[in-house]
């Protein structure tokens, strides 16, 4: 019988020694292999990232211009510049007073322009007043047509009731048809409130209505020296953009319930004065001035006096502010052209 190979001591501690580097060696070697792996997956995804990004920029990349592209681009900036120029042309138009509207003819032709639209602010409760006009400075009948033949025409002008259609409206209209002298303004309304917007609708109607040198605004609780009134616009035909009054500034009224309280007084600055501006008893605007107002009257702002409003338009134009002593209706000139009634 056989004997079993023996194993000796120092064999078996050479073999236990010998196995120990080995698992070393194989778990470092999966270590390393799983680091590899994992930076070229890594890289993998970069490449991924980098081409996804070069295909959607491909279509961005400059390309070389050709002549017909470099003259196409050359005429795009040519059209642009004078679209510009074009844009500059028409403001500088617009506030010279180009009309936007053709005159709808209850007055003059455009071919015999008028010396002037006076026009004289009225209410409804007022037809005393405007009897006593009649009966003074201003003509009536065949007198007033006599002086629209002259160049020179005159209305009271008032807005409709706040009810329209009703009894004020009415009794209005029917003296319109009486004496043919007033200039009514169907978009307005005729309210103590709403006295500030009347100017934009007096100035707008008027210049659509009627060419004329001059537009005039007048209150109706002064007298007026017609013949010197027509004096003074005669010596002023040939004057463009001029804005001429009774010029005045003065303290803006902050508290609520005084005379002349100015809800907005807030804008006129921390001195709270007003600007200067034409008195709104007697107030003249130059054709071109009063057809800027017919074009620019939706974006106009009102304050809470017409005259103040009617100045702060001007303010932004290049309007020639006259002060003419003659239409300071409180003055004591002896050849002032209004008096207080």
């Amino acid at each position: 019988m056989d004997s079993l190979p023996l194993t000796t001591k120092g064999e078996r501690r050479w073999r236990t020694r010998s196995t120990r580097p080995s698992l070393f060696l194989a778990f470092f070697s999966c270590v390393a292999w799983l680091y590899v792996a994992g930076r070229l997956w890594q890289d993998s995804e970069s490449r991924m990232v980098l081409t996804n990004l070069l295909k959607k920029n491909s279509g961005q990349r400059p390309k070389v211009l050709t002549v017909e592209d470099k003259l196409m681009i050359l005429g795009c900036k040519d059209l642009e510049r004078r679209i510009v120029e074009a844009e500059m042309e028409l403001t500088l138009a617009k506030s010279q007073g180009y009309l936007k509207n053709p005159l709808h003819g209850s007055g003059s032709s455009s071919a015999q322009r008028l010396l002037a639209v006076i026009g004289v602010y009225t209410g409804f409760g007022s037809r005393l007043k405007r009897n006593v006009f009649r009966g003074s400075w201003m003509p009536k009948g065949d007198a007033l047509q006599k002086l629209e033949e002259r160049g020179v025409v005159i209305r009271f002008v008032i807005g409709r009731s706040p009810n329209q259609g009703d009894s004020l409206d009415r009794n209005i209209d029917d003296e319109n048809r009486s004496t043919k002298d007033f200039l009514i303004l169907n978009g307005h309304e005729e309210a103590q409130e709403e006295l500030s917007k009347k100017a934009k609708f007096f100035f707008t109607t008027a210049v659509q209505n009627w060419d004329a040198e001059f537009y005039v605004k007048v209150d109706d609780n002064i007298g007026l020296d017609l013949d010197g009134l027509i004096g003074l616009l005669e010596s002023r035909r040939a004057q463009d953009s001029a804005y001429i009054g009774c010029m005045k500034s003065g303290d803006v009224i902050t508290e609520e319930g005084k005379t002349w309280y100015e809800p907005e007084w807030w804008k006129f600055g921390d001195e709270k004065s007003y600007f200067r501006h034409a008195a709104g008893q007697l107030l003249i605007l130059s054709k071109n001035l009063a057809r800027y107002i017919n074009i620019n009257s939706a974006s106009l702002k009102t304050y809470a006096h017409d005259d103040v409003s009617v100045g702060s338009w001007m303010m932004g134009l290049q309007a020639t502010f006259i002060d003419d002593n003659r239409l300071c209706c409180s003055s004591s000139r002896r050849d002032k052209v209004c008096s207080l009634a």
